[in-house]
């Protein structure tokens, strides 16, 4: 009678291309590039939403109070502090302010607009803030403060894909005048 099963160099063969294997896909997926566009996609989301309600707030309030000409407003508590909010803005805009309650709607978060001075309340429970909110990664906010209301929102992609020259492009093709910043609003001269 003859014993059947595998031996340990069978055992050894397909163990070593499971390996094989499995760094294969690992490679090809990449997890931190796969987080990093699930982190951008929600950033595209949110500049949309805080774009819409933006909107809504000057087409509903009859004098409405969007911030200071010349200032950069920013989302993270580590917004630099250099010419245009980090260069995301223009030249004109040296001054970056944040907030002590960068989540509130009602003019004291990090977009100085009380959203709740809108008919039926604010389209936002919160004002959006950057998945990461650091120095190099968070939203930006400029206005003209004049009587056509102009305003700028920026946010950095961080994925090579929705980054300047990835393949799905969404920083240099915005039209704006940053090339390597997401940029949506009213002026994207800001």
């Amino acid at each position: 009678m003859q014993k059947k099963g595998f031996t340990l160099i069978e055992l050894l063969v397909v163990v070593a291309i499971l390996a094989i294997l499995s760094v294969v896909v690992i490679l090809t997926l990449n997890p931190a590039q796969l987080l990093a566009q699930a982190r951008d996609s929600q950033r595209l989301s949110d500049m949309s939403t805080i774009n819409s309600s933006i909107a809504l707030y000057l087409q509903d309030v009859e004098s409405p109070s969007v911030g200071a000409a010349n200032v950069c407003y920013g989302s993270a508590p580590t917004t630099p502090n250099s010419a245009g909010c980090g260069g995301r803005m223009s030249a004109s805009d040296p001054t970056v302010t944040t907030s002590t309650s960068p989540a509130s709607t009602t003019g004291a978060g990090w977009i100085p607009i009380n959203f709740a001075t809108i008919n039926g309340g604010s389209p936002l429970g919160s004002e959006p803030m950057d998945p990461v909110n650091s120095a190099t990664y968070f939203y930006s906010y400029a206005t003209n403060a004049s009587s056509n209301y102009q305003y700028e929102v920026n946010a950095n992609m961080e994925s090579t894909k929705y980054s300047a020259s990835g393949t799905s492009d969404v920083e240099s093709a915005d039209g704006g005048t940053n090339v390597n910043i997401f940029e949506m609003g009213t002026n994207l001269g800001l």
